[in-house]
């Protein structure tokens, strides 16, 4: 399947639902229980205010900086229907910033991570909703707990108290062929469905975000729950 936009941001959405629909209907799930996040990240402020005004209302950025910028664009400050998901790499000293104004933490990629936004939190008194981040395919240059850490680093997290684990994220890795992918999204679900049946407290497990433009489909039928795709909705970067 063709992994990059080639029409108007307007057909893209509508194209992207169609897929989303028909991938559903094959897992014999209902489609309205699985939310886009229209990945913004590096695109300017008008092209998420234009998706934003085709019903997408969940937005993901990678950087802290451009982040913070985009949400208060004149464009975008004031659309309290927006919902900002920060779904790249976190450094420590950018936590302060994000605190209270991204609806979803997707990469909580580290202990060093959550002890800083518990910090945070508290100071602010919030708290923060995340996805513990795995890195189901053990890639050198990705972030996230291993798979068999993933079930300690949920109550371990949980534990802090400021913030409320609702799931798990996974990057699977880019590849032409998205069958690749199965076998990473199948483990994924299982972990899933396991913490899910399990009673930790400060946790509400119901959110599995993974599947990308390149492999969505396949995420879909393998039990994915939130989708982040960027390129096949607002074109290369």
């Amino acid at each position: 399947m063709n992994s990059n936009a080639s029409g108007t941001i307007k057909e893209n959405i509508a194209l992207v639902r169609g897929r989303i629909a028909a991938a559903s209907e094959r897992a014999g799930r209902d489609p309205a229980r699985i939310k886009l996040v229209a990945v913004s990240k590096t695109k300017p402020a008008n092209a998420v205010l234009e998706a934003y005004n085709e019903g997408l209302t969940a937005f993901g950025e990678n950087y802290v900086q451009e982040f913070i910028a985009k949400m208060d664009s004149p464009e975008l400050n004031g659309h309290t229907g927006v919902e900002w998901h920060m779904i790249g790499h976190i450094q420590t000293n950018k936590v302060r910033q994000i605190i209270g104004r991204t609806s979803l933490i997707h990469s909580l990629d580290s202990m060093r991570l959550a002890e800083e936004i518990q910090k945070q939190a508290e100071k602010a008194q919030t708290t923060v909703d995340a996805l513990i981040e795995v890195n189901i395919a053990r890639e050198e240059n990705k972030h996230g707990f291993f798979i068999e850490e993933a079930p300690a680093a949920v109550g371990r997290i949980a534990a802090y108290g400021k913030i409320r684990v609702l799931g798990f994220m996974a990057c699977a890795p880019l590849t032409d062929e998205p069958e690749n992918n199965r076998t990473y999204f199948r483990q994924m679900n299982e972990l899933y469905i396991d913490i899910s049946h399990k009673t930790v407290d400060n946790t509400c497990m119901q959110i599995l975000s993974m599947g990308m433009s390149g492999d969505f489909e396949v995420a879909i039928e393998e039990g994915s729950n939130m989708l982040r795709i960027g390129t096949l909705l607002f074109g290369g970067r």
